[in-house]
């Protein structure tokens, strides 16, 4: 059986179209006077819906600072990862997104996760493909995570013999759904995701041969000494949580991007940016993803 080989290449953001009906929101994209509805799961900014990336062949900064691709809270935000723009080096900071929907809208999309077969213990099949990661979504109602872990569910191609047509359809079923969370990150109505804390991944900075002219001009870190707390000992990636508006003020002043040396002390770090979401505190958090 020939397996096929996942390459790693940056995917452009899918043009779908977003729910509207969106309510007032503050500086945060946080609803704005609403009362909670009694019929949406959860309450406040308790998490709903999550899709994640999980394994597959990256980098292990990227593999604990990764981020979500979306997360639904129950009072109406949803936060993805928003468009890239495709140049070298990028942003230091990530492009986070949010939208501001209904309650009972998300609502609704807890019901829709469950229909399009977000269940713990569903079966959708290994196929051939190696070192692609694996789409998980949980959806969590009335204090209750239902999840599903899904191998290659985009790169599998959909007559590959080792699923069964059981499992084919229902990747096609969670594949519509999927397409639909991602469509929240694209509309006209999303609006940057400000965090107020902002996680640092930390690591030597080592000068790359990337073949660019000139040195990239330090910037001096605004947060706790670094590196921190090891997330990866075996990488000696370190992690400390700073103020969100600092760290953006001096990315901005300091014009930094992905490969900018930030000082702490007499040392220089490369850090990897990583917003921490409302349902997440710190680095403890991001140690427990894969």
């Amino acid at each position: 059986m020939t397996v096929r080989r996942f390459p790693v290449v940056a995917s452009a953001a899918l043009a779908l179209i977003a729910l509207s009906a969106c309510a007032r929101t503050d500086a945060n994209g946080a609803p704005a006077g609403d009362a909670p509805s009694s019929n949406a799961p959860g309450t406040g900014g308790d998490l709903v819906l999550r899709m994640t990336s999980e394994g597959g062949f990256v980098p292990a900064e990227r593999v604990v600072g990764r981020i979500p691709e979306v997360s639904v809270y129950a009072d109406g935000r949803v936060i993805t990862e928003g468009p890239v723009p495709a140049i070298y080096p990028g942003p230091a900071m990530p492009n986070l997104q949010v939208t501001t929907i209904t309650r009972e809208q998300v609502t609704a999309l807890a019901q829709e996760a469950q229909a399009a077969g977000v269940r713990t213990g569903s079966d959708l099949g290994q196929p051939g493909v190696a070192d692609a990661p694996n789409t998980r979504i949980d959806v969590i109602v009335d204090g209750t995570t239902q999840s599903v872990s899904v191998m290659a569910l985009r790169e599998a191609q959909e007559n590959d013999p080792r699923l069964t047509p059981e499992q084919r359809a229902a990747r096609v079923k969670l594949v519509k759904f999927a397409d639909k969370l991602r469509g929240y990150g694209t509309g006209p109505q999303s609006q940057p995701y400000r965090a107020a804390k902002v996680a640092a991944l930390a690591q030597p900075y080592v000068r790359q041969n990337d073949g660019m002219p000139g040195e990239f001009t330090p910037v001096a870190w605004p947060g706790p000494a670094l590196p921190g707390e090891n997330l990866n000992p075996n990488v000696k990636i370190g992690c400390v949580v700073a103020d969100g508006p600092a760290v953006q003020a001096a990315a901005t002043k300091g014009k930094a991007n992905q490969q900018t040396p930030w000082t702490s002390g007499s040392d220089q770090f490369r850090i990897t940016f990583r917003p921490l979401l409302p349902d997440e505190n710190g680095c403890a958090d991001l140690r427990k993803q894969k």
